[in-house]
């Protein structure tokens, strides 16, 4: 890692500077399969609006559509776009192979003349785990397209930059433990971006990863509906446990493209280790029953409480009906259990409520034995890896593509809206 302290006197020739003091740049590289987009993403999901993703691989292959060489026109644009991005408050993470032979005097510049703090990132993972990783991929086109044998030949052992600029993470460092690593070493949780001239900061520019979903933020996403049909988990050998069961099967379905990411998490866990599916979609009737009835728990045990807050705790734990991501076929609910179906320790029992679990409920909660956070690391890690957002009151609650996902990820709407069981 490099760069300079916070409120350290940093000497750049204001010829070539860039950015700011509070502004940070984060170089990720290593070779395919390594894990870089999903760091850069996932520092991204942590601290929302004010970073820009610069990837290698958007520029070089389809911005140019250039082959990899020492003299690729994507090298210079690469510095050029992450100077601007710096230059207008934002903080960078430049992410790709970037080849030491290569791109080092792009990187090397670019930390050169940069005002704030820059620290650099290689993730070293063996030729090995990486063709694992690459053969779980999802994307069959891509599969198609790249091979072991590409992979092979791209693979270099240790590429460093020079310099001692970069601090190497080890294979078995997993998403969640690099993200929350490089968010403490480079300070961003508490950066600052400063937003471009003449720019007003947007509402979600400083998005609380525990936003609730009584937010109204959530309830002013718009749903462009997609049209995909639910289908049942049941017909796709899913462990399936029956606690949620009714009688037309409405729970074990969800839609298509929740389906595909469950396959998709489902690949990445480790050997021994599967997923359980406990209830995916809920029909809108029983979703106001369920909220209705905790509402009337919370109102009895605080009754100097407002409706407000009433309504605010209640969503805590159950999603208010108008914009409930189950009633969309859009959220699953899922724990971990070994190779013989038993649930692994995760701390507290699925759908236990704030009340009951002494808070351990939520995802983050502090009063964790070690042995079940590494379980809910290993259930988070799985599902955000295949395009999930866990709502951050309920470890085992995910959903994509639904109001909720949109407004954490700053979409502009969302796909899945409430849905009918045909």
């Amino acid at each position: 890692m490099t760069g300079t302290p916070s409120g350290a006197h940093r000497r750049v020739s204001t010829a070539t500077a860039a950015g700011r003091e509070n502004t940070r740049l984060v170089v990720i590289r290593g070779n395919s399969a390594s894990g870089k987009s999903s760091v850069a993403q996932g520092l991204r999901d942590h601290y929302g609006r004010g970073i820009a993703i610069v990837g290698q691989d958007v520029i070089r292959r389809n911005v140019l559509r250039e082959h990899d060489t020492a003299r690729g026109a994507n090298i210079a644009l690469l510095g050029r776009i992450a100077r601007e991005a710096l230059n207008a408050g934002f903080h960078v993470v430049l992410e790709g192979i970037l080849y030491a032979d290569r791109y080092s005097h792009m990187i090397t510049s670019l930390v050169r003349d940069h005002r704030g703090v820059s620290s650099c990132y290689y993730l070293d993972v063996p030729l090995e785990t990486t063709l694992v990783r690459h053969a779980s991929k999802a994307d069959a086109a891509y599969l198609a397209q790249v091979t072991d044998n590409h992979l092979t030949s791209w693979y270099r052992e240790l590429d460093l930059l020079p310099g001692h600029l970069e601090t190497v993470i080890p294979a078995d460092s997993t998403l969640q433990d690099t993200v929350a690593r490089i968010l403490r070493e480079t300070d961003l949780a508490s950066a600052s971006t400063i937003p471009p001239p003449q720019c007003k900061p947007s509402q979600g520019e400083a998005m609380n990863p525990l936003v609730l979903m009584s937010d109204p933020r959530v309830a002013a996403i718009p749903v462009r509906e997609c049209g995909e049909p639910l289908v049942d988990v049941r017909d796709h050998d899913f462990r399936v446990d029956p606690r949620k069961q009714d009688p037309l099967g409405a729970f074990a379905h969800v839609r298509e493209g929740v389906l595909a990411r469950l396959e998709h998490a489902r690949s990445l866990l480790p050997v021994g280790t599967d997923l359980l599916f406990i209830e995916g979609y809920r029909p809108l009737a029983l979703q106001q029953r369920y909220f209705t009835e905790y509402r009337h728990e919370l109102s009895a045990a605080q009754p100097g409480w407002t409706a407000e807050q009433l309504h605010q705790a209640a969503s805590r734990y159950v999603s208010p009906p108008e914009i409930a991501p189950h009633s969309a076929g859009a959220a699953v609910d899922v724990t971990l259990v070994d190779q013989d179906g038993h649930e692994l320790d995760l701390g507290t029992r699925v759908n236990a409520s704030p009340e009951e679990s002494d808070g351990a409920c939520f995802t983050h909660a502090p009063n964790l034995s070690d042995r079940a956070r590494h379980h809910r690391t290993l259930l988070l890690n799985a599902m955000e890896s295949a395009g999930f957002t866990n709502y951050g009151t309920e470890f085992w609650h995910f959903s994509v593509a639904d109001r909720y996902d949109a407004l954490m990820r700053q979409e502009p709407h969302a796909r899945y809206g409430p849905i009918e069981l045909p």
